[in-house]
């Protein structure tokens, strides 16, 4: 059975849904069969990131309204084995998703796939929840700055209200020189809501690279960010990795 995985943030531009298929992509490089969801209903780009927008043949509105089957709805990337993505319906708005039918839709898909990643929508509106409520886990991105990390806060007292029982923070984009100040701003941050740190990624002009050319940070050898990416994705799978909060 399967494991369900949101990310979310408090708000955008903290690079969530990059770091969706960054962390997707490394599963998927470690053998694991992923699927990514978009549930960012009307304004996706996870295709964008995970260099499938040609790849995409339906939404997963199509699935639930009995159009097409979930194995042809659902694509196959082209260069990463394991990788299979999902596209949001661009129409539809969240309120209107049938929960009962999405929560249907995942309990048959962890069947099939060791992780599933929800790209939750940024904020906590219903988009958000619906991402919530199906979710084993949730982890939530932030940047370094003190407005982002206490957004997040926000984020995960709200997905620890809606009964995910585990959260962990991904703090992203971080330069060197802040590292000092964020250890306090982190402890603070996880002595309040209680979640753990999975994971400090460093700003990385690769990653922007990456977006723009849509090919998956993971195909970056080089990249400090896909390595730290992949550190995620190895702690995910319960994997003991050393996290070293002092140095990127």
């Amino acid at each position: 059975m399967g494991k369900v995985i949101a990310v979310a943030s408090g708000k955008g531009g903290t690079g969530k849904t990059a770091t969706v298929a960054a962390v997707a992509s490394c599963l998927a490089a470690l053998g694991y069969r992923t699927l990514c969801i978009d549930f960012d209903v009307g304004l996706r780009n996870l295709d964008i990131s995970l260099g499938m927008t040609e790849y995409s043949v339906a939404d997963f509105s199509d699935i639930l309204s009995g159009t097409i089957s979930p194995d042809l709805a659902i694509s196959e990337h082209p260069a990463i084995k394991n990788l299979h993505f999902l596209s949001a319906p661009p129409f539809l708005r969240p309120e209107d998703v049938d929960e009962a039918a999405v929560s249907e839709l995942l309990n048959q898909l962890k069947e099939s796939y060791d992780f599933i990643f929800i790209d939750a929508p940024a904020g906590i509106g219903p988009g958000f929840r619906l991402a919530a409520k199906n979710a084993d886990t949730a982890l939530v991105v932030a940047m370094s700055d003190l407005a982002s990390i206490r957004d997040g806060q926000r984020a995960m007292e709200q997905l620890h209200r809606l009964g995910v029982g585990e959260i962990r923070l991904v703090v992203n984009r971080v330069r060197p020189r802040d590292l000092r100040r964020l250890q306090t701003t982190i402890d603070d941050a996880i002595d309040h809501v209680g979640a753990r740190l999975i994971g400090i990624v460093p700003e990385d002009e690769n990653v922007y690279l990456s977006a723009n050319r849509q090919t998956p940070l993971v195909l970056y050898a080089r990249s400090k960010g896909a390595r730290r990416f992949l550190d995620i994705a190895r702690r995910l799978t319960g994997e003991d990795v050393p996290m070293n909060t002092r140095r990127l």
